[in-house]
């Protein structure tokens, strides 16, 4: 079993940068995709960030992100501390949302269906 606990989420100005982690344990992290998910009030459930788990020979991940994040979020893993961090920076006010980290065995996908493991979540506002 896989348990995900996230953390670093509150309050924040319009223009800020924040920082989450999520912290796995159960099976071996290093096998494991993740992704980062939010979810406003009265929408669904979207990605904003995924890494693979496959890094290669030279410990690059293949990363994705949305159109409305490109360029300001940022998706990193630690490998040896079975970690997955979350860096935002120019928040805006539509960033606002619970987040949710996400984990699965294998490749990398943006479908929230095929993360069969999940946090809690921790809520990030952006107020202006």
């Amino acid at each position: 079993q896989v348990e995900l606990e996230e953390s670093g989420g509150g309050l924040v100005q319009v223009g800020d940068s924040r920082g989450l982690s999520c912290l796995y344990t159960g099976r071996a992290f290093k096998d494991a995709s993740l992704a980062w998910f939010r979810q406003a009030p009265g929408k669904e459930r979207e990605i904003v960030a995924a890494i693979d788990w496959n890094g290669g020979p030279w410990n690059t991940f293949a990363t994705y992100y949305p159109d409305s994040v490109k360029g300001r979020f940022t998706i990193s893993r630690d490998n040896a501390k079975n970690t997955v961090h979350l860096q935002m920076n120019r928040l805006r006010p539509e960033d606002t949302a619970r987040y949710f980290c996400a984990a699965r065995d294998g490749q990398v996908s943006r479908s929230r269906s095929d993360y069969p493991f999940w946090g809690q979540g921790t809520q990030v506002t952006v107020s202006s």
